[in-house]
């Protein structure tokens, strides 16, 4: 098994109205590994100007398609450069560190079948109490429907596998949103593989750009996204016995 280093990962960032952060957030990702993808939302601020002035690989969408497409995009970009093995998806609005990349690569090597999320599980006292309810209310049906335990599912910070998209397909419209990022843990859940996490502060700048996440209607879209797929696998009781036991 190839040891995943900065050669073989490259780094996916969707992008929209990020003008203020993009620039910082690209170029320490650049520190980390020299395959950094930008997508570009559709934005309609300075994110596009600030992004190619780094001259790094730049997909532009011509308008807003959401944030699953931006994903499919750039994963599928990552997925054609030579030796990659490792794909890690990072926001652009700096409430993650690129500096906690390395530690997500630590635990890849421990565990390559697997998908390495970063959890925002520390200092979890700054997050917005509403955001925090909703995201464990979703950690638990995901879980269950991925027949695995997940801790911080709505986590955009990840590291897969690259083989895990080998035959791969899911609907990425601009109606998927973030349902998209849920639905992919459940289909590489049904793949047999396991979910790994590394812990890993979130921070919420006072400046910040109100953030693109619904709580209420984006994690009602991915409980229905959720029940239907447990309707389609039996109710998939042996993965609720997982997630009731902490497995």
């Amino acid at each position: 098994m190839d040891k995943l280093e900065s050669s073989n990962l490259a780094i996916v960032i969707p992008a929209y109205n990020e003008g203020q952060t993009i620039e910082s957030i690209a170029s320490r990702a650049l520190a980390v590994s020299p395959n950094v993808i930008i997508v570009n939302d559709g934005s309609t601020d300075n994110t596009q100007e600030a992004a190619e002035k780094l001259g790094l690989h730049v997909i532009n969408h011509v308008m807003n398609m959401g944030k699953a497409n931006a994903l499919w995009d750039g994963i599928q970009a990552a997925r054609e450069i030579d030796g990659v093995i490792g794909i890690v998806t990072i926001d652009a609005d700096g409430q993650h560190l690129p500096e906690d990349i390395p530690r997500l690569i630590e635990k890849y090597n421990q565990y390559p079948e697997d998908v390495i999320i970063g959890a925002r599980l520390l200092k979890q006292e700054n997050a917005p109490r509403k955001r925090l309810l909703a995201n464990k209310f979703a950690d638990f049906w995901v879980s269950w429907a991925a027949g695995h335990r997940i801790y911080d599912s709505q986590s955009g910070f990840r590291l897969y596998p690259a083989k895990v998209f080998e035959g791969l397909w899911l609907p990425h419209d601009p109606s998927r949103r973030f349902v998209f990022e849920s639905q992919i843990l459940i289909k590489i859940g049904a793949k047999k593989h396991n979910f790994r996490t590394v812990p890993v502060e979130s921070i919420y700048p006072e400046n910040a750009r109100p953030s693109h996440f619904r709580p209420v209607k984006d994690i009602t879209s991915i409980v229905l996204m959720v029940a239907s797929s447990l309707a389609g696998n039996l109710f998939n009781l042996s993965g609720l016995y997982k997630v009731l036991a902490g497995r």
